[in-house]
């Protein structure tokens, strides 16, 4: 018994087929461009929406309503007092406040907050917290509209 080992071993002279196939590759990406084309409008289309249009509302202040002012040097005034209010005080006003709405089956009040322009926002937050622990619903900010100055005092 004999064995011919001279076909065992490879050729090194017989060439190779080392191209990449690329037509699998390019029918993936067809597949996926064309998932793409149909898939982006769905994406891109919104609910159509009638957004209401922008109006300056005059602020109408009625007597039920608390406002606090908060001035620069970040001392809070109740309802145009000329003694600043501490934290605490502030809350216990609101309380009662709420508390005397209730008793009278009037609405609760809103607390509007005037702010200085140039306060740190920290000063603000303490009076909004104060409300917030105070269980006072509705919270607003007054501002100065545009081009409009307020007479000097």
């Amino acid at each position: 018994m004999a064995i011919n080992v001279e076909h065992a071993i490879a050729d090194d002279d017989a060439p190779l087929n080392v191209a990449i196939n690329t037509t699998p590759l390019v029918d993936v990406m067809l597949v996926m461009l064309i998932i793409f084309l149909v898939t982006i409008p769905v994406v891109v289309d919104s609910v159509k929406v009638a957004l209401p249009e922008y109006r300056n509302i005059v602020t109408v202040t009625k007597p039920e309503n608390i406002i606090i002012s908060v001035d620069a040097k970040e001392n809070s005034y109740w309802d145009m007092e000329k003694v600043p209010v501490d934290p605490v005080t502030l809350r216990y006003r609101l309380v009662n406040a709420l508390y005397a709405a209730q008793k009278a089956n009037k609405p609760f009040p809103e607390v509007h907050v005037r702010g200085d322009k140039e306060v740190r926002f920290q000063a603000v937050g303490k009076v909004i917290l104060a409300c917030q622990q105070a269980g006072i619903q509705k919270v607003g900010f007054l501002t100065q509209p545009l081009g409009f100055e307020l007479p000097p005092q």
